[in-house]
């Protein structure tokens, strides 16, 4: 992130950027509009309003006024309500810079799914493209109309405000060229198949097009040929790679909301897996729109395929990631909270059963809060975001119980300390020290 804070600041070196050269070019050859889509929050978990900002400035440095704003809404690594302040500062931003409109909005539950509900998709891609949607006279009134009728109790605030194109502006058509300013890879990767694969089969387009698509960074090998910010050298030695290096055979599993973190991100955005890792997934529920309404999500499969590859005496390493805390906490829902623990909680206990039948070891930790806070006492309202909670870290198994550990770590120490449990050397390479003390 701080890479692209540097780079969008620097006109000269955004122009020897091919993918953003050939934005500009494309519409200046065209005629066209310039489309940034993205999220439009504060979270910066998958992106930040300085960037777009930003990208306003260097468009307006290259002579270019028809420009429009996609603005898709969080709610959910942001307050619940708080996405109408920052579309009236977006809004007062593009005054303050001389360029740009606000074309459309859309929750992130329509334009940022993960999980292939292509039909969320589409309601998004309809808005963008001119099919149609319901439209407004400005994103606030679009917003606005949603906070006072939500669909129902289930789906209220910025996350599911419908995909709404804005009176008297633009949707991306042939001769355009459009940046999807999010730096996280996982949740544009959907709507960007739509956009730019000639075999897309999600749902029908009326047509493929003709449009110069970029991306502001690699959301996928092999995905978008226009990235502006393409991924630094890949990490040498980390954990997968090291524990492979070693014969070490592994096993990942988690649901599909969270596959790509036990796996892609996991494995530093590597798409292929390691010599003899291998990987179970579990497809989240498709019933419900959201997991409040079965907070158990998935986990028991997720369990069972954990359990099955402890049993198996085959795997040196095995990583599981439960994501009914995380995924039930974005919904604000104490009660369904407390059931996804439970669940979590029933599922951990099959798995620490097993480890204790193979005379194994268990790390249990997360890398962020969100079911530890459920309100929100400054906004009197539910608290639906990561929270900066320090996360505990248990460790479990025999002759655990006797180890001596440091009181305090960081996410760095947890790949060092898993070797140190397997009894393995740390490569030099990971800057992390292992919590176990001596």
């Amino acid at each position: 992130i701080v890479r692209i804070d540097k780079g969008l600041t620097d006109p000269a070196a955004m122009r020897q950027i091919k993918a953003f050269r050939g934005l500009v070019e494309n519409v200046k050859a065209t005629g066209g509009a310039v489309h940034l889509m993205g999220l439009c929050s504060e979270a910066g978990v998958h992106s930040t309003l300085p960037h777009l900002y930003a990208l306003l400035r260097l468009l307006k440095e290259e002579g270019l006024s028809n420009v429009y704003i996609h603005a898709f809404m969080d709610g959910r690594d942001s307050p619940p309500t708080s996405g109408l302040g920052y579309l009236k500062q977006l809004e007062a931003e593009l005054v303050k810079i001389g360029i740009g409109k606000v074309a459309s909005v859309a929750g992130r539950f329509w334009a940022m799914d993960r999980d292939n509900r292509w039909e969320r998709v589409k309601t998004a891609y309809d808005a963008l493209t001119g099919a149609p949607a319901p439209e407004a006279a400005s994103g606030a009134e679009a917003v606005q109309a949603y906070y006072d009728k939500p669909t129902d109790s289930n789906t209220t605030g910025d996350e599911f405000v419908p995909a709404t194109r804005i009176k008297g502006t633009a949707f991306i058509q042939d001769g355009d060229s459009v940046l999807f300013f999010n730096f996280r890879g996982d949740r544009p990767r959907e709507i960007t198949r739509a956009f730019i694969d000639p075999e897309f089969k999600g749902f029908p387009r009326a047509k493929l097009l003709k449009i110069f698509y970029a991306t502001l960074t690699n959301y996928e090998k092999g995905l978008c040929p226009n990235v502006v910010f393409d991924k630094p050298a890949k990490m040498v030695n980390i954990l997968g790679e090291w524990v492979a290096k070693q014969g070490i055979a592994q096993f990942r599993t988690a649901e599909t909301e969270k596959f790509p973190h036990v796996t892609f991100f996991f494995n530093d955005y590597r798409e292929e897996p390691f010599t003899g890792e291998e990987r179970g997934m579990a497809q989240s529920p498709k019933e419900v729109s959201t997991y409040n309404q079965k907070p158990e999500m998935s986990a028991s499969h997720v369990t069972e395929m954990a359990k099955a590859a402890i049993l198996s005496g085959k795997f040196g390493l095995i990583v599981v990631n439960y994501a009914n805390p995380d995924m039930v906490g974005h919904t604000g829902d104490l009660a369904a909270v407390c059931k996804a623990c439970e669940a979590v909680d029933s599922g951990l206990g099959i798995l620490l059963a097993a480890i204790d039948q193979v005379g194994g070891k268990a790390l249990v930790t997360a890398d962020h809060g969100n079911a530890d806070q459920m309100w929100e006492p400054e906004e009197n309202s539910p608290h639906t975001r990561h929270t900066l909670s320090p996360v505990e870290v248990v460790l479990y198994g025999a002759g655990c119980k006797n180890l001596k550990t440091r009181p305090t770590g960081r996410l760095a120490d947890i790949a060092p300390t898993l070797l140190a449990l397997m009894g393995l050397p740390k490569p030099a390479e990971m800057t992390g020290e292992s919590l176990i003390a001596g």
